[in-house]
């Protein structure tokens, strides 16, 4: 991008902030296609972030995952919020770019100036979650939203990463799929806050609300801890969302009296630098002539010169 393109950051993050969603989807652009000037653009928003609630939603596919965040995006909206919302889809084989499809079944809110959906492709990215996603939160949290929504792909035991991004993670699960051994299996006993059964009107659902609370309280907890509420909600219909609302704002309130909020934040950053940091050694070990000294090392590796850890040293070095 030209430094003209540059000049424009200060002004694209000011519109955001008064809720322009083109200034906010130009901004995630950048994020996505990780911009020369995506630097500028973290600057110019670092002392607008950090005030809203993230809430991951996960969970197999089927379960309803669009449709519940729908639900609970109209009932944050009652509730005088501003809420975006980055649906995490599988990505195309052809562009790349997502599928769309979770932003299609969100199309409720679509006229709403409040509410922000940005459908983000995984582009191959393991754990539910696009590379870009934390940059992208930091966006909607600078453009005013009181929540920000990160709903992942649906693909099963990899979503156990939203963990990482979220404050509050919300897991769904649904009768008749199998979903107790599945919840056992993919580790969401660890990471979920809240638990909630969504289609409970089809035949299961008290049995497997029952069986998540049994392998729920047989976790290990510290006094003090917080311990996952289990609901069932039909959010279809929208039957047990505003409870289910209600339970996310109580783990809200304890994350702030607990002071896990800070904790995990300080963890997501963390997690973040660290991220970035790998990227940009890749990076540079991708240019051309700048992998001599690795290809030298390989070199040496194979022949039997030098152990890899030895070679790996020098390397950092």
């Amino acid at each position: 991008m030209t430094r003209r393109g540059a000049l424009e950051v200060p002004d694209l993050v000011e519109r955001a902030r008064t809720g322009d969603p083109a200034a906010v989807a130009r901004l995630i652009t950048l994020v996505e296609d990780a911009s020369p000037v995506l630097r500028e653009v973290m600057v110019a928003l670092r002392e607008h972030a950090g005030r809203a609630h993230v809430l991951g939603i996960t969970g197999a596919p089927g379960v309803g995952k669009s449709t519940s965040t729908n639900a609970l995006v109209t009932a944050m909206r009652r509730a005088g919020r501003r809420v975006g919302v980055l649906a995490i889809d599988p990505s195309s084989p052809f562009s790349g770019g997502a599928l769309l499809g979770d932003r299609v079944r969100m199309g409720d809110h679509a006229l709403d100036r409040d509410v922000y959906i940005r459908s983000m492709g995984a582009r191959g990215h393991l754990g539910g979650l696009a590379w870009s996603t934390p940059q992208a939160v930091r966006v909607l949290d600078a453009a005013g939203c009181d929540v920000v929504i990160v709903e992942t792909v649906g693909v099963g035991q990899s979503e156990v990463e939203v963990a990482g991004l979220a404050d509050t993670t919300l897991v769904l699960l649904a009768p008749g799929m199998g979903d107790g051994i599945q919840a056992a299996k993919a580790g969401i006993l660890e990471i979920g806050d809240v638990y909630a059964v969504n289609k409970a009107d089809r035949d299961g659902a008290d049995r497997t609300r029952r069986e998540l609370r049994t392998m729920l309280s047989m976790a290990q907890r510290r006094d003090g801890a917080w311990r996952p509420p289990v609901l069932q909600t039909v959010a279809s219909t929208g039957e047990g969302i505003e409870e289910l609302l209600g339970e996310l704002d109580r783990h809200a309130a304890w994350l702030e009296e607990s002071g896990e909020l800070a904790r995990r934040r300080t963890v997501r950053a963390r997690r973040e630098v660290e991220a970035i940091a790998l990227a940009t050694l890749r990076e540079r070990w991708a240019r051309p002539g700048d992998g001599a000294d690795l290809d030298a090392l390989a070199r040496r590796v194979a022949a039997g010169d030098v152990d890899p850890y030895a070679a790996a040293d020098e390397l950092i070095d």
